[in-house]
């Protein structure tokens, strides 16, 4: 993290998609406050207005007003190019360059599974986020649970991974250090303490308003390998946040429910049309993401298909860090390998069982 990073932020008419098309024309924020004025036209393309907000360096001195914020509260500002950025949210087309974070940066790192819902949950839906909780951190060492904090499903399945002792992040849609809703800064305190983290895309800096939730919604979704919908209607965040999980080729699933219940409306939508898989288990939830087998097989057994492995299917493990989800682009970009032999390379550890294929062309390391 450098200031140029947040100062690439902060740049007024820059946004986030201006940020990535310049990360990806000049490689790091320092590069695009380096580059000419003539870089910035012809290979960047940007308007004479955005050269000069660039040139006159008019980020840097709210960016420096940003880190000494960040200071003061111990709030850990990462950038997309740093080591500690979750891989999943930096796959997104709209990811965030910059995030901040309080907690355990480390919690980002596990395997994640978002779980939203209606703010009106009833007493089955928070039931059913205790049991698939509590079903899960029996069969998973290090599983994290991301949601909102919001009121409903989301603060009833933070609540759960406290009493279950997993790890929880909350995705918020305000800077950090504030609270959003305010009436839940006491279970934010607990999350911090037992070893998980705030997250958030909003410098203290920002003018918040509406968009800000349906932003916050795409992170949760960008976060996990898979979103779990555990209860909604007809209409709501959740929905919105299953639409981004399914652009983002992640897996969505959700619990179904009587059809005469208004909170299983949009649950059973999903299913019916055929965006979300229907789930009703930790074990059922596990298998859709591919993490059953990482769980069930014995050392002997990984070790003998390692060893059935060759040196060209080992190199393409060796790509795969903890239990994140690569895309096949992402695999074609770190291996060298053009895609024909890549496939087949993906497909002979497949039938071995070193990797399991996700929806959305994503593979996930099963030993």
């Amino acid at each position: 993290m450098t200031l140029e990073d947040i100062a690439l932020q902060m740049t007024p008419g820059i946004g986030i998609k201006g940020a990535i098309h310049l990360l990806e024309t000049f490689g790091s924020a320092e590069a695009v406050f380096s580059a000419s004025d003539e870089e910035l036209r012809l290979d960047a393309r940007l308007r004479d207005d955005l050269i000069r907000q660039i040139r006159n360096r008019k980020g840097f001195a709210p960016a420096e007003k940003e880190i000494r914020h960040c200071q003061r509260h111990n709030i850990k500002a990462i950038a997309s190019t740093d080591e500690d950025y979750p891989r999943l949210l930096r796959e997104i087309p709209d990811y965030p360059h910059v995030i901040y974070v309080q907690g355990n940066v480390d919690a980002l790192h596990r395997r994640t599974l978002s779980m939203v819902g209606t703010r009106e949950a009833s007493p089955y839906g928070q039931i059913m986020c205790n049991r698939i909780v509590e079903q899960l951190s029996e069969r998973m060492s290090d599983l994290c649970i991301v949601s909102g904090l919001a009121f409903g499903i989301d603060i009833a399945s933070h609540r759960a991974a406290l009493a279950a002792g997993v790890t929880t992040v909350a995705v918020l849609p305000c800077p950090l250090p504030d609270i959003l809703p305010a009436q839940h800064s006491a279970v934010a305190r607990d999350i911090l303490e037992s070893g998980g983290a705030l997250l958030t895309e909003i410098h203290s800096q920002s003018r918040l308003n509406g968009t800000a939730y349906t932003a916050r919604n795409r992170i949760i979704a960008a976060l996990s390998a898979g979103c779990l919908v555990v209860e909604s209607g007809a209409s709501g965040g959740s929905l919105i946040t299953a639409n981004f999980a399914n652009d983002y080729f992640r897996t969505v699933m959700a619990l179904p429910g009587r059809a005469t219940d208004k909170n299983s409306a949009g649950t059973n939508h999903l299913i019916r049309n055929n965006k979300a898989t229907l789930v009703t288990s930790a074990d059922e939830i596990m298998e859709e993401l591919g993490w059953y087998c990482n769980t069930e097989m014995s050392r002997p057994e990984r070790h003998k298909v390692e060893e059935s492995l060759t040196t060209e299917e080992r190199k393409i493990l060796s790509l795969f860090h903890g239990s994140d989800p690569l895309s096949v682009e992402n695999l074609l970009a770190e291996s060298g390998c053009d895609a024909g032999e890549l496939a087949t390379l993906l497909l002979g550890m497949e039938l071995s069982g070193a990797v399991k294929q996700l929806p959305g062309n994503r593979y996930i390391k099963t030993l």
